[in-house]
């Protein structure tokens, strides 16, 4: 490739679509803000009134508000195109299925067009061959996993770029007392529940691992599922629960937990996992996907054998029965948390944009 002549400092525009604050955003916003640290000029297209759009705000971040409806909101497209034309981006820099498809549609026609770059975070199959053409600069595949599946879909190796997300050190001022909270004994392991559990298959699977956990278990257990719909106490089997819904303190909620449990199968690297870690609050997890790539089983977690739900309670069920390895697996998180700092999470992408560009320096 030949060297562009760019702008100094790099003008990346970023595209999120998303509506809700998970950790696909989380990473938005750290880019921005580790590419504004170094002198480059971060523009991010988000959605009116989103918990990103706040965030950035809060921060001091350049954002546009867009209303993107769906992956082919012309009228999305049109106002992306005009952004295009005023602010001159070098890179443009797409965080999510949606804003792929809208920022494909906005380049379409455009003379000296800038690279466009695409986050994928899912290690499933492609869909849409299009979307994966030769237009893609580059692809940052959070994981391994997400990294193979691109390969396997037909993306060539050389347009692939793994960049693991960057997690900052999590911030604790005061942890949730969830015992006090939902007044339960001072006895019981609480145990908090993340992952894809807005959709009902993320909740069929924790209903399918609940109802193999044992009466002893179940009484000395209780769960806090983090996400989905805030509902307050419910039942899952004979364990009970607490659906807390989005909790904005994340942090200080993940701190009064003593286990950390990840059901989901199909997520992306899962930043919470990390979070836990670095808090001192062991992981169990499926060993397929992403977050296998994080635990390291019986070292600071525990990982089981993909979607065996009956191998997932008997994990449970050792961890609450067994407060001494507990302790030990929580004194290896932190350690193993740090190897997926910020810092590096931003030194990759900013050496992505500058190889592309073909200008030197990080």
């Amino acid at each position: 490739m030949h060297p562009r002549q760019v702008p100094s400092p790099l003008r990346v525009l970023h595209i999120d679509s998303g509506r809700a604050w998970r950790g696909g955003q989380r990473q938005v916003q750290l880019v921005a803000a580790g590419l504004r640290a170094r002198g480059d000029e971060p523009l991010v297209v988000v959605q009116p009134r989103s918990p990103l759009y706040r965030h950035l705000k809060a921060d001091g971040l350049a954002v546009a508000s867009i209303r993107m409806r769906g992956a082919w909101d012309l009228l999305a497209v049109r106002r992306i195109r005009r952004l295009l034309s005023a602010w001159r981006p070098s890179i443009v820099h797409a965080h999510d299925p949606r804003s792929h498809s809208l920022a494909l549609t906005a380049l379409v026609g455009r003379r000296n067009s800038v690279p466009l770059v695409v986050t994928r975070r899912l290690p499933t199959p492609l869909r849409g061959g299009l979307k994966y053409s030769g237009r893609v600069a580059r692809f940052v595949a959070i994981s391994g996993a997400v990294r193979d599946a691109l390969r396997d879909g037909g993306v060539p190796a050389e347009r692939i770029v793994l960049v693991y997300p960057g997690v900052a050190r999590p911030t604790v001022v005061t942890p949730r007392d969830w015992r006090a909270e939902c007044a339960w004994p001072a006895g019981t392991v609480v145990a908090g529940v993340v992952g894809p559990l807005a959709k009902a298959a993320g909740l069929s699977t924790l209903e399918r691992i609940t109802a193999n956990i044992p009466a002893a278990t179940a009484a000395a257990l209780r769960l806090v599922i983090l996400g989905g719909q805030a509902l307050g106490r419910t039942q899952l089997g004979a364990v009970e629960a607490y659906r807390a819904g989005f909790v904005h303190d994340v942090h200080n909620a993940m701190a009064g937990l003593d286990l950390l449990l990840h059901p989901g199968s199909a997520e992306g690297l899962g930043t919470a996992v990390i979070d836990g870690m670095a808090l001192g609050v062991p992981s169990v997890a499926f060993a397929g996907g992403s977050v296998a790539e994080i635990v390291e089983s019986d070292r600071n977690g525990i990982l089981v054998p993909s979607d065996d739900a009956a191998a997932f309670a008997r994990a449970v069920t050792l961890l609450v029965h067994d407060p001494e390895r507990r302790a030990r697996l929580a004194a290896a998180g932190p350690t193993r948390a740090s190897q997926f700092g910020p810092e590096e999470h931003v030194d990759g992408m900013a050496e992505l944009y500058r190889d592309l560009l073909g200008v030197g320096g990080v």
